[in-house]
This record gives structure tokens, C-alpha cells and sequence, in this order.
């Protein structure tokens, strides 16, 4: 019979990303860009969970200031950011979404100066925070996830 639990080592630093809606921590890992950091992640898909159901897991053995957490309440508000010192929790982080979001996203509109002005900055504001409405700052071109 198949034990349907896991057990990693803890973290003396760093954070742990849980609440992730199952099968998003690789979009999340691409977008934080942990394949760059020289640190230990450990990445767990299709936990079970009394909330969610199934949920994915993160473990990032790093400094906190290390990551965007901006990206993270863009991509899903709902995730929860344990920081982790000394192998215990020492705070969660609830995140929201953030008003403003760089090169998360790019404008799909063709005549936006951004489509011309190729090292400009794809920028979008948060306008309509009750729906989740990202509009780009410079031609107001509305994102659609």
C-alpha cells in the first residue's frame, strides 16, 4: 500500500509557498525564476488538503528579499508566504494584488509603444481590483487572463 503523505527536511532559512492551486508551482517557479537562484527548491504538486482539495507545495532555502512577491499576488492573491528562520515560522504573509505589475505580462495591443519601443517596459495597473482588471499604463489595453 502507497502512503499518501511526504516528508522533506526542514528549512533553516527561506520560505515555503503553500496554498498554490494544484498544478500552478511551475508556472510560479518559471515566473520567480528559481532556475536561476543557487538555492535548494523543492516543489510539491497535488498535496492534499482540507481547504483546496489538492494543492501544490514550494520550499525555497533563500533569503526572502530574494523573491518578487508582487508576481506571486498577480499569479494567484491566495497564496500563502511562510518565512521560515532558525527552522520555524516566524511570520505568514497573506498577499494581495499588486497595484502595479513590470514584465509580468506583455501588451498584445500591435499599435502600443511597447510593440515599437522594444527595451520599454510592459506596465500594467490594477484598475478594477473586485473583477482582477490589469490594464497596460500606456494604452490602457485590458488583460485577459
Amino acid at each position: 500500500m502507497i502512503k499518501n503523505s511526504l516528508n522533506l527536511s526542514t528549512l533553516s532559512e527561506g520560505f515555503v509557498l503553500d496554498h498554490i492551486q494544484a498544478g500552478k508551482s511551475m508556472e510560479i517557479y518559471q515566473h520567480l525564476k528559481l532556475d536561476k537562484l543557487d538555492c535548494v527548491v523543492a516543489i510539491i504538486k497535488n498535496a492534499s488538503s482540507n481547504k483546496m482539495g489538492k494543492k501544490d507545495i514550494i520550499k525555497i532555502e533563500c533569503p526572502i528579499d530574494v523573491i518578487d512577491l508582487d508576481i506571486l499576488g498577480f499569479i494567484d492573491h491566495n497564496i500563502t508566504v511562510n518565512i521560515i528562520q532558525n527552522d520555524k515560522i516566524i511570520e505568514k504573509k497573506r498577499l494581495t494584488l499588486p497595484q502595479k505589475i513590470t514584465n509580468v505580462i506583455k501588451c498584445k495591443n500591435p499599435r502600443c509603444i511597447t510593440s515599437i519601443e522594444q527595451q520599454l517596459d510592459h506596465v500594467f495597473v490594477l484598475t478594477d481590483p473586485e473583477n482582477i482588471v490589469y490594464r497596460c499604463q500606456y494604452c490602457e489595453e485590458k488583460y485577459n487572463r
